[in-house]
């Protein structure tokens, strides 16, 4: 078994919703205020996926998504 770091970004809504999103790491320690500007924020919608998905795959298939997206905004 290959371990791989995670960070989870926990999102409280006015409304009292919470989202909970887990993840590779975005924001290394090393990195300063200036280099962790964002520039966009995407959500996928992908609901449903196999039980045998590894984290990799999963990345894949919501870069999939996004670019899909992004290329029907151009």
């Amino acid at each position: 078994m290959k371990l791989l770091p995670l960070q989870m970004v926990i999102i409280d809504l006015e409304n009292g919703r919470r989202g909970i999103f887990i993840g590779r790491p975005l924001v290394p320690d090393s990195f300063t205020d200036e280099d962790c500007q964002v520039e966009n924020v995407w959500f996928t919608d992908i609901r449903e996926i196999p039980d045998y998905a590894t984290l990799e795959q999963l990345t894949q298939m919501e870069i999939d998504q996004i670019a899909a997206k992004v290329a029907t905004l151009q």
